[in-house]
């Protein structure tokens, strides 16, 4: 292995470092936990340092959020793969959005709250925010319906899972009841 081989190698072990550790002091304490002096210390490296790889938090987030989307769409088409038939696929990819929110609300808040410098729906979208996307557009374009342009059924979808989400977690609505919102949300946009 060269030299530029290591140093390569190592950066991107750093990169990974950082990323890792502020998404774990966001979940543990929020993002207003993640500064980079304390990034800094948590890693043992020096504020230069983290600055070498993201020129400040909102590029962390980013960061954070990328993660979170390529881990999301891992997430969905595994369980939209062992569900059978359009509406068990939808119901499966709603349940998987809500779950993931859930066990990742400071990822989530990365992806959809938090400014991470990052680009949605345009030409210049990061891959990984793509491919999430493209996860959820694979299930509900079965079931969008004649005529219904499956990226705008898709929006309207996502928008219904994320206000459960959001309003879920806040406290807003009981989490008891979810199941039969998913179920009302499947059941009125899934025209099968």
């Amino acid at each position: 292995m060269s030299v530029q081989e290591r140093k390569q190698r190592e950066r991107t072990e750093r990169e990974r470092l950082i990323v890792a550790t502020a998404r774990e002091l966001a979940e543990q304490q929020g993002w207003d936990a993640v500064t980079t002096r304390r990034l800094a210390e948590r890693i043992e490296y020096s504020q230069p340092v983290l600055y070498s790889h993201f020129r400040g938090k909102r590029e962390i987030i980013g960061a954070v959020a990328l993660q979170g989307a390529a881990e999301m769409a891992v997430e969905w088409r595994a369980a939209t793969s062992a569900a059978h038939g359009p509406r068990a696929r939808v119901a499966a990819l709603a349940h998987a959005y809500l779950d993931f929110a859930a066990r990742n609300p400071a990822v989530y808040d990365a992806l959809f709250q938090l400014d991470g410098g990052l680009a949605y729906a345009r030409e210049d979208t990061p891959q990984p925010l793509k491919d999430a996307f493209a996860a959820m557009v694979e299930v509900l374009a079965e079931v969008a319906g004649d005529g219904v342009d499956p990226g705008l059924f898709t929006e309207t979808f996502w928008a219904a899972l994320h206000g459960l989400a959001t309003l879920t977690r806040a406290g807003r609505l009981p989490p008891e009841d979810t199941e039969r919102r998913v179920e009302l949300v499947v059941d009125r946009l899934a025209i099968t």
